[in-house]
């Protein structure tokens, strides 16, 4: 045997490897049942119920398990959804960020342009003052009336 078919042998059980096998699919799904669900060669192990030492014998595995992290990395279902909504969730508080910005620009350019009017608005009213205050002339009451 050459060097590189031994390394992929499986040096366990069939038993064990098929263990292994299960572990890793379920693992891979998303769905442990004695782990955190980390894709670690510890939780691994763990999920089939061996020991490290028998999981570092299963070279097989272990190349199966190498290659599928190799193209889909060490992140689970879970953690890749919970990333993909931790994702949409800092692009919708941008974009309300933004809003907020724009909206609060707009209110201080009310602001002013209210402040402007009120400004006018009062001037007016006094001048207007002024000029019902000098155009009137007040009615004197006459004397006590007189009979006839």
């Amino acid at each position: 045997m050459t060097d590189r078919a031994e390394a992929l042998e499986d040096r366990v059980s069939p038993q064990t490897a098929a263990a292994l096998r299960a572990a890793m699919t379920r693992l891979f799904e998303g769905r442990p049942q004695r782990t955190d669900g980390r894709l670690t060669k510890e939780n691994l192990y763990k999920e089939a119920q061996v020991s490290r030492a028998t999981m570092n014998r299963a070279h097989a595995v272990l190349a199966e398990w190498d290659a599928h992290v190799a193209v889909h990395g060490k992140t689970t279902p879970g953690e890749a959804q919970r990333d993909a909504t931790i994702a949409d969730l800092k692009r919708r508080l941008a974009k309300k960020t933004r809003d907020c910005t724009l909206l609060e620009k707009k209110l201080k350019a009310a602001i002013t342009a209210i402040a402007a009017l009120h400004h006018d608005n009062q001037a007016l009213r006094q001048q207007l003052d002024r000029q019902v205050s000098t155009a009137i002339t007040p009615i004197r009451p006459r004397g006590p009336r007189q009979r006839r």
